[in-house]
C-alpha cells in the first residue's frame, strides 16, 4: 500500500534511550525539520512533558492539521493499546503506562505505537526491498513476485518485524517477530542478541585479539580494519563479523522456515554487510542431521544474497520453464526453485521507520 502523494500529515517520534526526536510526514517524505529533546528517561513526569512539548512544537511547525500520531517505542509494551511497559532504557515507564491514551486525550487525534523493528519492515514493504526486488523480477520475466518480508535491524540490540501479504503482523500479545531471544547458535545457553548485536562484534574482536572488552574497538572501526582500510588485527575482525553472521543467520534460518518470503536487515551493523552477509547466507544454506547422521538441507528454500552480483542474478532468473498441461496440450511456466532472498534496506533504517509509521496510521485510519 503506497502513501507517497497521499496529502494527509501524521507527527512522529523516535525514542531513544538520550534523546526523542520528532518529525511530521506527509507523502512519505519529512515535511518540518525534525526536534531534538533530553528524554528524561529515570522521571517519568518529565518525559512525559517532554513527549507532550515534543508533538505540541512540531504542530505549530507545520501547515494544516495532523490526522494522527505515530511512533515507535521500545518494549516489552502492549502496542495496541498505548500501554508503555518495564523498559531498560527508560526505567521511569516501569509499572505500566498509558502513554497512548494520553497523547489522545490531549491532542484529539488518534495515536499508534509500535515496536521499530515492526515500523522498520513495514516500511521496506511499502516502499523499499519488497516493491525493488518485486520490481526486477518482473523485468527479469519471472513469473515469481512476493508478498512476505521478515526484517531484522543490527544494532544495540536484534530487531525483528513481520510483514504478511501487505500488513503488519504484531501477534496476539504484540510480541511477533522478537528474534533477539531466540537461542543463540554459538553460545546455546544465551539469546541470539548476545552474538547478534554491537556488543556481540565488540565482544568477538576482543576474545581473538586477546584484549579486553573495553578495549576493543567500536564496529566502524573493526569494520575498516577487516576491510583492509585501517590498521589492526584483521583476522579478530574477520571472526568477529563473521561470527555475528552466523548467529543472524540460524535465527533468519528458524523465522525464514516459517514465515516464508524476503529478508531485509538494517540497523547501524547494516553497513558492515560485506563481512557477515557470507555467513549469514552459508548458515540458512547448511545442512542438520538426522539422529542416524544422514544430511537434511536446514531450510526448504534456498537463501541467495541480493547484495551480491552473482547470486542476486541466479534468484532473479530462477529455474523457469515450460510444462505441458496434461491432456490439453497446453503450456505453463513452471519455476521449481524456492528461494528466498536476503537484502539490506533499501530506505535507510530510519526513513523506513518513519515510512512505516505513516503508512501504519493511515492504513489503519483508512480501515475504520
Amino acid at each position: 500500500m503506497k502513501y507517497d502523494q497521499d496529502k494527509r500529515i501524521v507527527m512522529t517520534l523516535d525514542a531513544g534511550g538520550t534523546n526523542f526526536v520528532f518529525s511530521a510526514i506527509q507523502g512519505n517524505h519529512e515535511i518540518v525539520k525534525p526536534i531534538t529533546l533530553p528524554s528524561n528517561a529515570n522521571d517519568l513526569e518529565a518525559c512525559l512533558e517532554t513527549i507532550v512539548t515534543g508533538f505540541k512544537r512540531i504542530k505549530e511547525g507545520i501547515t494544516g492539521e495532523p490526522v494522527a500520531i505515530s511512533f515507535a517505542f521500545p518494549g516489552p509494551s502492549d502496542y495496541p493499546n498505548g500501554i508503555i511497559g518495564d523498559l531498560a532504557n527508560l526505567p521511569a515507564f516501569r509499572g505500566g503506562v498509558a502513554l497512548g491514551p494520553m497523547l489522545q486525550n490531549i491532542f484529539s487525534i488518534p495515536v499508534y505505537i509500535n515496536n521499530d523493528g515492526d515500523l522498520f519492515v513495514y516500511g521496506e514493504a511499502i516502499a523499499g526491498l519488497l516493491p525493488a526486488i518485486n520490481a526486477e523480477l518482473q523485468q527479469a520475466g519471472s513469473p515469481k513476485q512476493y508478498k512476505n518480508l521478515f526484517g531484522v535491524t543490527l544494532g544495540t540490540g536484534f530487531g525483528g518485524g513481520i510483514v504478511r501479504d501487505g500488513n503488519l503482523f504484531i501477534g496476539d500479545n504484540a510480541a511477533a517477530g522478537e528474534i533477539w531471544v531466540m537461542r543463540n547458535k554459538v553460545n546455546p545457553k544465551s539469546f541470539a542478541e548476545e552474538g547478534a548485536s554491537i556488543r556481540a562484534v565488540k565482544g568477538a574482536y576482543a576474545r581473538v585479539a586477546g584484549i579486553a572488552f573495553d578495549k576493543s574497538p567500536e564496529p566502524k572501526e573493526i569494520f575498516e580494519i577487516g576491510s583492509g582500510l585501517k590498521p589492526g588485527n584483521q583476522p579478530a575482525a574477520l571472526e568477529a563479523f563473521r561470527e555475528l553472521g552466523e548467529v543472524v543467520g540460524d535465527a533468519l534460518a528458524n523465522a525464514t522456515t516459517l514465515i516464508d518470503g524476503l529478508v531485509v536487515i538494517g540497523g547501524g551493523l547494516a553497513g558492515a554487510f560485506s563481512l557477515f552477509m557470507p555467513a549469514i547466507i552459508a548458515e540458512m544454506n547448511g545442512v542438520v542431521e538426522t539422529y542416524k547422521g544422514a544430511l537434511v538441507n536446514r531450510m526448504e528454500s534456498r537463501a541467495f544474497n541480493l547484495e551480491d552480483v552473482d547470486d542476486k542474478a541466479a534468484f532473479l532468473r530462477g529455474e523457469v520453464h515450460e510444462i505441458t498441461v496434461p491432456r490439453s496440450g497446453k503450456k505453463i511456466l513452471y519455476d521449481p526453485l524456492k528461494r528466498v532472498g536476503v537484502g539490506i534496506s533499501r530506505l535507510g533504517t530510519s526513513k523506513a521507520v518513519s515510512v512505516g509509521a505513516y503508512a501504519f496510521a493511515l492504513h489503519e485510519l483508512d480501515s475504520k
